[in-house]
C-alpha cells in the first residue's frame, strides 16, 4: 500500500512539472494520462522552463533520496542528454535538520556512551544537513573542537523503500522504452544503490577521509581533516574541526587576499596527483566540499571535505587514461584510437582509422581556440559520447573520474577564468608517468615483490616439468580426419611450442632475478653474476622464440 501511495505521488509530481513526455512510449504513458484530470495544471513559469530545469523542481520536491539520485545521474553523461546533465548538477544536497536532542540519542547509541562521557560540549543546532546526515559541532574534553557528524533516524528504511520502487520503475523502462538499452535503468539504480550504501557507513568514509589525510601529509597544496577514531563508528564519525571560504565564494576570497590564480593551478595540480600518483581521488569535489584555507594568503591551500564518495582505478585504466591525455596533448588521434581497443574498452573488431577520424572530429575544433578557453573534461566526455557508437564499454569509475574532472575545471575557471588548464596539466601529468614508470620505480616493485618470488621459485621447476609432462603424454592428442583438422592441429601444435617458450622464458627471468637478489657467487660481468647473465639471456631467447612471427 505505501508503495502505491508513494507511486501515486511521484506520478502527480511528474505530471505537475509536465515531465510526463520522458516517458513517451511506455506503460506508465497510460497511467499518467488517467491522473491528469487529478493533478493542477503546471504554471507559466514551470511550462516555459527546459527539461532539465523541470525535472531538477521535482526532484527537489519529491525528498532527499531522489535528490540524491538526480546528483548520481548528472554524473552519468553516458546516459543523460547534456542538457538535464548540466541542470541536475545544480542539485543542492540540503534538506531540513532534524531534531538536535535526537542527534544526541543517535550518536550515544553509536559511540555505546553518554554525550557528557564522550565529549565536553555537543550543540544541538547542526551546522549542516544533508540528505544522509547532519552535521553538529562538539568539543571534546582536551578542548578541542571537532564536528560530528550523524546518520539521519530511519534513513536505512527510507532509501531501501525508494530503491524497491525504483527497481521497480526501471523493470517497466527496460521492457518498453525503445532507448532502453542506451538508457541502462537497472544498471542506474544499482550504481545509486551502491553510491548510497558507501555513504550510509560513516566508519568507511573516516577510512577514506585518513587514507586521504596520509596521502597529503604535511602538503601545501591541500589539508585533510584528521579523524577522532576514538570517537567515530559506523552511524557516527568525529573529525577535527576547520574553518575556511568556500572555493566559489570568490568575493570572500578577494576579500581575505588569496591569490587566486595559484589557487586555480593548484587545483589541477592536486586532482591530476590524485589520480596518477596515488590512485586514490575525492570524487565529490563540489565547492561546497573544496574551501580555501583563508590563514595562507600569498600560498593558499585547500581544505576537503566529506569523503562518502571517492574514487580508484585499476592500474590498467590509470594507465589507459594517462596515456590519453598525453595523446589528446599532442593530437594523436591514432593514438587515441589504438588505446580505447587496447584498454579493452571498445571490441577489438572496430575498425581503428574509422575511430581515429572520429576522434579528429572530436578534438580538431577545440583546438581553433585559445588553450585557455579549452576544456579537457569537456573534450574526453565527448570522446567518450562518440566513442558510444562504436560499441564503447566504460566502468563507473572512469564515469566518476570524467564527473570529478568537470567539477575541478569548473572551479579552476571559478577562481581564474583564464586559467590555462592545459598549460597546468600536462607538465604535471608528464612527471608524474616519467616517475611512475621510471627504472627505480620498477625496481622497487620488484624489491617489493621479491619474497613472494623468492618463496616461489623453488616451485617453478617441479610445476615446469609436470607441465610439460602433461604434454608429453599426449593428453592433446587429435585424429586426423580433414585437411581442416590438420592445419588446426598444426596451428595447435606451434601455440603449444610458444606457450612452453614463454613459460620456460619467464621462469629463466625469475631464476635471474633471484640470482641477482641473492647476490650468487662466482665471476662478474658488468657487476652481475654470470650465472644471472646466463639465465637472463636464456630468459629473453625463449621468450623471442616464443613471439609469433608473420
Amino acid at each position: 500500500m505505501k508503495a502505491a501511495l508513494r507511486a501515486w505521488r511521484i506520478g502527480r509530481v511528474l505530471l505537475r512539472y509536465r515531465l510526463d513526455d520522458l516517458l513517451d512510449d511506455t506503460p506508465a504513458e497510460r497511467w499518467l494520462k488517467l491522473m491528469r484530470p487529478f493533478v493542477p495544471r503546471a504554471s507559466r513559469e514551470v511550462a516555459a522552463m527546459s527539461r532539465g530545469a523541470r525535472l531538477r523542481l521535482a526532484l527537489q520536491e519529491l525528498g532527499p533520496i531522489f535528490v540524491k539520485f538526480g546528483q548520481i545521474l548528472s554524473t552519468r553523461r553516458d546516459l543523460v542528454p547534456p542538457d538535464i546533465a548540466d541542470e541536475l548538477t545544480q542539485l543542492q544536497d540540503r534538506v531540513a535538520p532534524f531534531d538536535g536532542r535526537q542527534a544526541r540519542i543517535l550518536v550515544e547509541a553509536a559511540l555505546g556512551r553518554s554525550i557528557t562521557d564522550a565529549y565536553a560540549s555537543f550543540d544541538t543546532t547542526p551546522l549542516a544537513s544533508a540528505s544522509i546526515a547532519q552535521v553538529h559541532a562538539a568539543t571534546l574534553h582536551e578542548g578541542r573542537e571537532v564536528v560530528v557528524k550523524v546518520l539521519r533516524p530511519g534513513i536505512e528504511k527510507q532509501i531501501a523503500a525508494d530503491i524497491a520502487l525504483l527497481n521497480n520503475v526501471a523493470a517497466v523502462v527496460e521492457r518498453a522504452h525503445p532507448s532502453a538499452d542506451k538508457i541502462r535503468p537497472r544498471e542506474i539504480v544499482a550504481e545509486i544503490q551502491n553510491t548510497l550504501a558507501a555513504e550510509l557507513d560513516l566508519q568507511r568514509e573516516a577510512g577514506n577521509a585518513s587514507l586521504l589525510r596520509r596521502n597529503w601529509q604535511d602538503s601545501a597544496d591541500l589539508y585533510v581533516p584528521e579523524i577522532i577514531w576514538s570517537h567515530t563508528a559506523e552511524r557516527a564519525m568525529t573529525m577535527e574541526r576547520v574553518r575556511g571560504i568556500p572555493s566559489d565564494d570568490v568575493k570572500a576570497l578577494d576579500a581575505a587576499g588569496i591569490d587566486r590564480k595559484a589557487l586555480a593551478a593548484k587545483g589541477v595540480r592536486v586532482f591530476y596527483q590524485q589520480v596518477f600518483r596515488d590512485n586514490f581521488f575525492h570524487a565529490d569535489a563540489h565547492a561546497g566540499n573544496i574551501w580555501v584555507d583563508a590563514t595562507r594568503k600569498s600560498d593558499p591551500r585547500f581544505i576537503a571535505l566529506d569523503f562518502g564518495i571517492m574514487g580508484q582505478l585499476s592500474s590498467e585504466d590509470q594507465y589507459y587514461l594517462a596515456e590519453n591525455f598525453m595523446a589528446i596533448f599532442n593530437r594523436d588521434y591514432r593514438r587515441i584510437a589504438e588505446l580505447h581497443v587496447q584498454a579493452g574498452w571498445m571490441p577489438a573488431h572496430i575498425r581503428i582509422d574509422e575511430l581515429e577520424a572520429a576522434a579528429r572530429a572530436v578534438c580538431e575544433p577545440y583546438f581553433t581556440r585559445p588553450l585557455s578557453e579549452i576544456s579537457l573534461a569537456e573534450v574526453l566526455v565527448k570522446l567518450f559520447r562518440t566513442a558510444q557508437r562504436y560499441e564503447l564499454t566504460l566502468q563507473p569509475q572512469l564515469i566518476l573520474l570524467q564527473k570529478t574532472l568537470l567539477n575541478i575545471e569548473g572551479v579552476g575557471r571559478q577562481l581564474d577564468p583564464n586559467i590555462d588548464i592545459w598549460a597546468v596539466a600536462k607538465p604535471v601529468l608528464e612527471t608524474i608517468l616519467r616517475e611512475r614508470y621510471s627504472r627505480k620505480r620498477l625496481l622497487g616493485e620488484l624489491r617489493k615483490r621479491m619474497p613472494e618470488l623468492i618463496t616461489r621459485a623453488p616451485d617453478m621447476p617441479r610445476l615446469l616439468h609436470a607441465w610439460l609432462q602433461q604434454q608429453v603424454d599426449g593428453s592433446h592428442r587429435l585424429g586426423m580426419h580433414s585437411a581442416d583438422v590438420r592445419e588446426i592441429a598444426q596451428v595447435l601444435k606451434a601455440m603449444q611450442r610458444r606457450i612452453v617458450s614463454s613459460i620456460l622464458g619467464m621462469g629463466l627471468l625469475i631464476v635471474a632475478v633471484v640470482l641477482y637478489a641473492m647476490d650468487a657467487g662466482g665471476p662478474k660481468v658488468l657487476a652481475l653474476p654470470v650465472s644471472t647473465w646466463i639465465a637472463g639471456l636464456g630468459g629473453l631467447w625463449a621468450l623471442l622464440a616464443a613471439w609469433p612471427r608473420r
